[in-house]
Formats: structure tokens, sequence, C-alpha cells
């Protein structure tokens, strides 16, 4: 009997691993090794956050998001038709005056993210330096972080992948969740996300990206200049994203 214990143990791995995978199709070129690699090595010092003056976003403007679709591979079209990790929405500010501002909505990366408490795999989870990802390895698509995410931040990909941005980008695969990563491939190169650095070239320097832990970090001195405001601060989710000018 002892000798053949080793090898239920190792069936069982490969059938769990197996498992885990049922569904998830990856972009060619890229391997599901690739996700977990991008949940380690983070920097528990540091919580990386954006800061999101809303008054010098144009409501016409989508250079953020179309600076985010071709740095991350998701395809064009509404987010009711494919998945969008940035999408641009108009919201009112007044009630009594009308008046709108136009702001970019990505996951929010929370330092008590919902869609982590709910995921029945772990999943999804927050890095040390407080980015939230979804590992596919162990995704399976069942949608509960869909569903618990209060900002609709994320979607599945229910069609296959058959292209990505780049190389050594963050990976897709079909019946996987997946959302905003902050460009977490850029900021391990010390680079900063695909959105900032467009809306900066566009001239409307909207997007301010940094440290929330160093008091001498760009979006630090700039959340002491000015008030900013996270979306839904009822909850309490502490989110990594705030917004200037909303009232």
């Amino acid at each position: 009997m002892s000798d053949e214990q080793p090898t239920r143990v190792s069936r069982r791995q490969v059938l769990g691993g197996a498992a885990a995978l049922a569904g998830v199709s990856l972009a060619p070129g890229l391997f599901l090794v690739q996700a977990q690699a991008a949940g380690t090595g983070a920097d528990s010092s540091v919580r990386w956050g954006l800061l999101v003056d809303t008054t010098r976003c144009p409501a016409d403007c989508e250079a953020c998001v179309d600076a985010c679709q071709a740095e991350n591979g998701w395809p064009t079209g509404e987010a009711t038709e494919h998945p969008q990790w940035i999408r641009k929405m108009v919201v009112g500010t007044g009630e009594r005056d009308g008046a709108e501002q136009a702001l970019p909505v990505m996951c929010q990366h929370c330092a008590d993210p919902p869609c982590v408490s709910v995921c029945p795999t772990h999943a999804s989870f927050k890095r040390d330096d407080g980015i939230v990802l979804v590992d596919k390895h162990r995704c399976i698509g069942c949608r509960y972080c869909m569903m618990a995410c209060p900002f609709h931040a994320r979607s599945f990909v229910d069609a296959p992948v058959t292209a990505h941005a780049s190389e050594g980008n963050y990976p897709r695969g079909k019946g996987t969740v997946e959302a905003c990563t902050l460009c977490v491939h850029r900021i391990d190169r010390g680079e900063i996300p695909a959105c900032v650095e467009r809306c900066a070239q566009e001239g409307h320097a909207a997007l301010v990206f940094g440290d929330l832990n160093d008091p001498d970090s760009e979006i630090r001195r700039a959340l002491r200049e000015r008030v900013a405001t996270p979306l839904r601060g009822d909850l309490g989710l502490d989110p990594g994203v705030r917004y200037q000018g909303l009232s």
C-alpha cells in the first residue's frame, strides 16, 4: 500500500492541474506561468495608485482607452460586446445644476478588494504593492468576482484569444476574467502605465501615477494640494484610484 501512495498523490496533482486549466486558452506565445510570475517580487513598502483629475479630462477624449487597448491587446468595441479594461463615463456631479463630468473608470485596486474575498479558487489576488490581478492558473471563469465588483470593472473572455499586444504583457485567455492591471508589466520594468503616458502626450495630464506610501512622490504631493475622493467611498474599500473634481 505504501508503494502506491506516491502514484495516487501524483495523479491527483495532475488531474487537479488539468481541472484548473479547463476552458482556458491563452494567446499564441503566452503561457499560464506568466500570470503567476506577475504576482511575485512586489515591494510591500510600495502601494501603487492613480489620481484622476476630472477637470482636465475632456468628455470626447478616449486617449487612455485607446492606449490601454493597444498596450494590452483587448479588442475594440462596446463593453457589452468585448472585454474592456478601462471605459470613459459621464457622470452627474450635482442634482441642482445638472453638471456633468467625464472620467475614466477601471479596476480601482482596492486595499480590501471584494473580488479577492469571493473568489473560490484564489485566482483573484492582491500583490504586495497593492495591484489587484487574476491568476490565469487558477481562474475557472465562475465570474463571482465580476458580480462582487461595485465598479463593474471586470470582463469575461468568452471568445478565443488569437493575438496579443506584445510579448511579455500580462496574458489574456478564453474562459477567464480580466481587468486593468495598472500595466503591471510596465511597472515591473520601472515604467508608468500606458494610459498615464498617453494622457500626458495628448497634453491633458489628467492622470498622475505613483507610490501612495511615499510622501515625496508626485501623487502624494498632488493629493496634499487637491481635494480627491474615491468612487463609492461609502463602501470602505480604500481604492488605490482617487478622483479630483467630483462633488
